[in-house]
C-alpha cells in the first residue's frame, strides 16, 4: 500500500511540474502587468488625440491636397517625368493597436507545447494506473490466497499409491507425516505452531520451488524423495533437505481442513527447515532419479 501511495505522490509531483512549466512558457515575452499600466498611463493622452475624428475643415484641407497632387502628377506625366509625386511626410504619429488574441488564435508553438503536456500527461496517468492496477491485491482466488486443493480422501488416496498429492493451482505438495515422528518435529526450531498443528491434522503441504535457485521439484517414485533435477538437492518425503546446494528444506505452507477440504494459504510461506534437519529417519527406498 506504501508503494502505491508513493506512485501517486509521483506522478502528482510531475502533473504539477508540468502545469508550472506551461504557465511560464506561456506568459514568455509578455510584459508585466506594472509596465502595462505605466504605458497606458503614459501615453492615455497621445492615443486619444490621434485617435479624434477629424473636424470638416481638415477634411475639405485633405481634399484640396489630393486634389493638388492630382494635378502635379498629370502635368509631370505630360512633361515625361516621373508619375509619383513626392509625399509630404505626415505629423501624426501612427497608432499601435494591440493584436486581438481571440482572433489570432493559437499559436504554433502554443499548438506544440500543449499537445506536449496532454501527451506527458496521458503516459503519467496510464502508467499510474497500471501501477495501482498491479500493486492492487486481488480479490480472487488464486496463488497468493486461499486455495482448496481437494479432499482429504483424494489426498490419502496418492498417499495409498506411495506419491504426494499434488495441486497445480497451490503449486504445491500435500504430503502424510507419521504421527509417531511429532514429539522429534516439536524439538525442531524451524518448525512454527501452525506447521506444527498441520502435522498433528497428519499432512504438511510443500512448496514446488527449490530453496536454492527456484526449479520445481519433482517425486521420484524410486527414492521416495523429492530430487531437484537443476542441480541435485534432495529432500526426504516431508521436504527436509538430505543433499545437494540448497540452503535449507523444502519451504512450506499453512492449510487448514474445513468440511473434509484441504485449504491452503499459499499467501502465508514458511521457510523450510535447516540443514541436518531429518525428523522421520527416511533413507532412499530405491535408486535415486538425480
Amino acid at each position: 500500500m506504501g508503494i502505491a501511495i508513493a506512485i501517486i505522490a509521483v506522478v502528482a509531483l510531475a502533473v504539477v511540474g508540468l502545469l508550472v512549466t506551461a504557465r511560464s512558457r506561456a506568459t514568455t515575452g509578455r510584459l508585466s502587468r506594472e509596465t502595462r499600466k505605466r504605458d497606458e498611463a503614459s501615453g492615455a493622452s497621445t492615443v486619444a488625440e490621434a485617435a479624434a475624428p477629424d473636424d470638416e475643415a481638415t477634411v475639405a484641407e485633405g481634399a484640396a491636397e489630393g486634389r493638388s497632387r492630382a494635378d502635379e502628377a498629370r502635368k509631370a506625366i505630360a512633361s515625361g517625368g516621373s508619375a509619383v509625386p513626392a509625399t509630404a511626410a505626415s505629423s501624426t504619429p501612427v497608432v499601435y493597436e494591440p493584436v486581438d488574441l481571440d482572433e489570432l488564435g493559437v499559436t504554433r508553438r502554443q499548438f506544440f507545447n500543449r499537445s506536449i503536456l496532454a501527451g506527458t500527461g496521458l503516459g503519467l496517468g496510464a502508467f499510474g494506473v497500471a501501477s495501482l492496477a498491479f500493486l492492487w491485491p486481488s480479490a480472487s482466488a488464486g496463488f497468493g490466497g486461499k486455495i482448496n486443493v481437494g479432499s482429504e480422501a483424494a489426498a490419502k488416496a496418492a498417499f495409498g499409491n506411495k506419491i504426494p498429492y499434488y495441486s497445480a493451482d497451490a503449486k504445491a505438495y500435500v504430503v502424510a507425516y507419521p504421527s509417531s515422528d511429532l514429539a522429534q518435529a516439536k524439538k525442531v526450531p524451524a518448525y512454527t505452531p501452525p506447521i506444527i498443528a498441520g502435522m498433528e491434522a497428519g499432512y504438511v503441504v510443500l512448496y514446488q520451488k527449490c530453496p536454492h535457485l527456484g526449479c520445481r521439484v519433482p517425486w521420484c517414485q524410486s527414492s521416495q524423495w523429492f530430487e531437484c533435477p537443476c542441480h541435485g538437492s534432495k529432500y526426504n518425503e516431508v521436504g527436509e533437505k538430505q543433499s545437494g546446494p540448497a540452503p535449507r528444506g523444502m519451504d512450506r505452507f499453512v492449510f487448514e481442513v474445513s468440511g473434509g477440504d484441504i485449504i491452503v494459504d499459499t499467501g502465508n510461506i514458511v521457510l523450510g527447515p535447516p540443514i541436518g534437519t531429518d525428523t522421520i529417519d527416511q533413507s532412499p527406498a530405491g535408486p535415486l532419479c538425480v
